[in-house]
């Protein structure tokens, strides 16, 4: 089942830590809602899912819970909220800290994922749809960590370039 509990920033160490790949589940981390996707064991496509309304980490853990057995989840990628220079900020922080916790609740790996271009790239996507913006509104959480676990998954397969 891969490494327990390790967290990288690498698509590299993740791809070894699950050399046999497996459904991943994409967290894209807001202060109100989690955004949730999932993709096939074969890393092919990442799938939008629902958002979730983010609450003390008790009830989060949870309902994550229940989607990490119901379909057999190997590894998480959570977006990591970088600013635009790079740089870490309290919202990093505040991921990694959750990135932990997943970690040691599941007992599974966890990838750290530049998120700087998800939740822009998943409105254009949207609004490409003609979605209405109340929609897209609710719907721009898993939105973006279907963009965050796709990128991720391209990585992880090669297929990023």
């Amino acid at each position: 089942m891969g490494d327990q509990g390790l967290i990288t920033d690498s698509a590299i160490d993740m791809r070894a830590a699950l050399p046999d790949g497996g459904a991943l589940l994409g967290i894209d981390l807001g202060t109100k809602t989690i955004g949730i996707a999932t993709c096939d064991a074969g890393w092919r496509f990442a799938t939008s899912g629902k958002t979730l309304g983010r609450g003390k980490w008790g009830r989060d853990r949870e309902a994550i819970g229940q989607i990490v057995s119901q379909r057999t989840i190997v590894g998480i990628v959570i977006g990591l909220p970088r600013n635009m220079d790079g740089s870490e900020g309290p919202r990093c922080q505040a991921c990694r800290a959750y990135a932990r916790n997943l970690a040691e609740s599941f007992a599974l790996p966890v990838l750290l994922w530049d998120e700087r271009w998800s939740t822009q790239s998943a409105e254009a996507a949207m609004i490409g749809q003609d979605m209405s913006r109340a929609k897209r509104a609710e719907k721009i959480d898993s939105h973006a960590a279907a963009v965050i676990l796709q990128g991720a998954i391209d990585a992880l397969t090669g297929n990023a370039f």
